[in-house]
């Protein structure tokens, strides 16, 4: 076994977990029955994966590998894929896997439709109905397809998280762009006001009657703060999660480089007359107060966002689900999935909470 070296990361410290949990039940095995020669294969088939995992927690990267693996997703998933194999194999090496029945029902109930046939083949197995091998198989392919499903999911959230990355690198560039302009030609971006049909005095963001460096940043920065209030609603309301994925911080990002674009282009309009009749600016005080109610407006596109976030991230965690006297919340998180509920089609993969062999629901994966 591999020596295993202290990471300070969730998911890193669930799968350790749950790998644990597969090595006690390989090891409750007991000696090979010479009767069951399939239960063998899959006991071996079980200690391979397990390694798999052993090396994917306990490997140092390169550190010119760390990007490219981090953003590929390729230690988790692995660690991941080869970890859920592992619980299957793990199941099918029993002789009396079918005592674990129940557990596997719910376990691939909350991963599969209604309608999936190898669901409903599970649901409708009874022991001592079937040969073992014909038992087997039917167990096997529900919960491959189950983790398969929460495979896929944990793939989708990874490409979501990898999109907003991007578009926050991109808007970064922009708003660096803009204030270096701003800085080497001032006024090239006008963003002093001047309104004379209310008899006031040109106003600049950099509190004088003429454009100056500053003004472009001062607005992105005061754009910036009024987008950090809505980041930190967001963080309010937003349920803890041990996925391996988590979205939050580069959703604040998002917004913060969108507000402080949108407070540019917001006091541009101002200066450019549109609400000519309707707001006056007094002074640089209310021309930045308004950089700031810009920023916190990038709030009325993103929520579409943080709306389909969400909707990703409850497919890669236990959600509430409905029962005769209202919700059932997981009692580690505090959430969970309505009953009946559809799951989200990501076009990448999705992501669903995920659990351990005979054990309580893990969340996350």
């Amino acid at each position: 076994m591999a020596e295993r070296k202290p990471r300070v990361t969730d998911w890193r410290l669930v799968v350790q977990s749950r790998l644990d949990r597969v090595r006690a039940d390989l090891a409750a095995l007991g000696p090979s029955d010479p009767v069951d020669p399939e239960g063998d294969v899959w006991r071996r088939t079980a200690e391979e994966q397990a390694a798999v995992v052993e090396a994917m927690l306990s490997d140092r990267e390169p550190w010119w590998r760390m990007v490219p693996s981090w953003w590929s997703g390729w230690y988790i998933e692995r660690a991941w894929r080869a970890l859920h194999e592992a619980e299957v194999a793990t199941i099918s090496a029993e002789r009396g896997f079918l005592g674990r029945l129940p557990g596997l029902r719910a376990r691939v109930a909350q991963y599969l439709d209604d309608d999936d046939p190898r669901r409903r083949a599970l649901e409708a197995l009874r022991p001592g109905e079937f040969a073992p091998a014909v038992e087997r198989a039917i167990v096997v392919d529900a919960l491959r397809a189950a983790y398969d499903n929460s495979d896929f999911a944990h793939a989708g959230s990874r490409a979501l998280r990898n999109k907003l990355i991007a578009a926050s690198l991109v808007l970064f560039v922009i708003n660096t762009v803009l204030g270096v302009v701003g800085i080497v030609k001032p006024g090239i971006i006008p963003l002093c006001v001047d309104p004379k049909e209310n008899a006031l005095p040109t106003v600049c963001p950099g509190g004088t009657a003429k454009a100056s460096g500053v003004d472009v940043w001062l607005v992105q920065v005061l754009g910036s703060f009024g987008a950090v209030l809505a980041a930190v609603v967001l963080l309010l309301r937003r349920r803890p999660s041990l996925s391996p994925y988590v979205m939050i911080g580069y959703q604040a990002l998002i917004k913060i480089m969108l507000g402080a674009a949108l407070a540019v282009v917001g006091i541009l309009a101002l200066g450019a007359g549109v609400t000519s009749g309707l707001i006056g600016i007094p002074s640089a005080a209310a021309l930045l107060l308004w950089a700031v109610i810009f920023g916190y407006a990038q709030q009325i596109g993103t929520r579409l966002l943080d709306k389909y976030t969400d909707e990703v991230l409850d497919q890669a965690r236990p959600l509430p689900t409905r029962t005769a006297r209202g919700w059932r919340l997981d009692e580690r998180l505090g959430t969970g999935r309505r009953s009946g509920q559809p799951r989200l089609r990501c076009g990448g993969g999705g992501g669903f909470g995920r659990v351990g062999p005979g054990r309580d629901r893990q969340p996350g994966r």
